[in-house]
């Protein structure tokens, strides 16, 4: 029975950290805490489904989001991989085709709204899973954030203050573009200048991609936060398109 199951769990969650065994919480409460959430380091043991206690087969791609044997929701993997959870290679190129495609099959599949009279440990993972596949669709759609989470997997990071890195030139260039931004008073010059950010945010999106192609990763970074920089442009320039 499920109850059985689930009362298995709960003994099995003694050993866990008391706050987990507040006699007041219910009985889903400990099912659902027991495992980690996405952001935990530590992996969840044992590997069994929370409702019945079927032991569950390592899952192979995509991942396995629900119990071969009573087909309740699991949990979230920790740590779990963007790409992978979106289907993709870990690959700077990637198909925006089909990360839209499998992002509405994960809705589909997942969204609350489907489980409002699931149990509630059903209710909290499909919350989790909805956050995770919004999460993975915004990171892995924009080139400079997927860029920017490929070098976190590989433990490279971009400092936060990046103005120490890039070279005066690009500097000075960037002050300038800045200076024509501000002084871009009519619809022609301000089209005349979305376009040149454009042009320019292309080209580094190539030199990205061939720097992840030749697996140099401080390279990537560089032109990363470069992009990073015509972003900030981007965005100034949305608000002046804006009418006041």
């Amino acid at each position: 029975m499920r109850w059985d199951a689930l009362s298995r769990r709960l003994r099995w969650a003694a050993a866990a950290p008391r706050r987990l065994l507040d006699p007041r919480a219910p009985p889903w409460a400990a099912a659902a805490a027991a495992w980690p959430s996405p952001s935990s380091s530590s992996p969840p043991s044992p590997a069994s489904c929370w409702s019945c206690g079927l032991a569950l087969p390592p899952a192979s791609p995509p991942p396995r989001f629900f119990c071969p044997s009573c087909r309740a929701l699991q949990p979230p993997e920790p740590r779990a991989d963007l790409f992978r959870l979106l289907g993709c290679e870990r690959s700077f190129q990637v198909d925006v085709g089909l990360v839209q495609q499998r992002f509405r099959s994960l809705q589909r599949a997942l969204h609350p709204d489907f489980f409002s009279q699931r149990p509630q440990a059903e209710q909290i993972f499909s919350k989790q899973h909805s956050s995770l596949a919004n999460k993975a669709y915004r990171t892995l759609l924009s080139p400079l954030s997927r860029g920017l989470y490929l070098l976190e997997l590989n433990g490279v990071e971009l400092e936060k203050g990046t103005d120490t890195e890039a070279d005066p030139e690009f500097l000075s260039e960037i002050m300038e573009i800045n200076e024509k931004l501000s002084d871009a008073n009519n619809d022609a010059k301000i089209e005349e200048m979305e376009n040149f950010i454009a042009a320019k945010q292309e080209e580094l999106i190539k030199d990205v991609s061939r720097a992840f192609e030749h697996d140099d990763l401080q390279e990537a970074k560089k032109y990363l936060a470069k992009m990073k920089y015509f972003a900030n442009l981007e965005e100034k320039l949305k608000k002046k398109k804006i009418p006041s």
